[in-house]
């Protein structure tokens, strides 16, 4: 899970107020709704990297232990295809990668990717 000691998300953190500092001085005479856009967009991007990595933590990464799921179209036994990527847009509108088991059913070709 997360640590909020790990150097990676320190540095991240400190990117993102260095660069917001930055910023500030390049636009002095910002507004508040100019610097709230500017925040949000950067906070986008620090938003998705957190929902990755929460995401990444979920047992739906890889439920090889676990039985294969059952269809929800048809009811059959799902087959298991690996592991595949997925994108996903966040709400602030940045992007999140995960991978995770990926599964079709041999019946009606239903696929299954595991939410979480």
């Amino acid at each position: 899970m997360l640590d909020p000691t790990d150097q990676k998300w320190q540095k991240r953190t400190g990117e993102l107020l260095s660069g917001m500092a930055e910023w500030r001085q390049q636009h002095p005479q910002a507004t508040f709704r100019e610097i709230e856009r500017e925040t949000m967009r950067r906070m986008a991007d620090l938003q998705a990297r957190l929902m990755e990595e929460v995401a990444q933590t979920s047992a739906a990464v890889d439920w090889a232990d676990s039985p294969p799921p059952i269809c929800p179209e048809c009811g059959a036994t799902m087959e298991r295809r690996g592991k595949h990527p997925r994108r996903l847009q966040t709400a602030g509108g940045g992007e999140v990668h995960l991978e995770r088991a990926y599964a079709v059913c041999p019946q009606c070709g239903a696929e299954f990717f595991p939410p979480g």
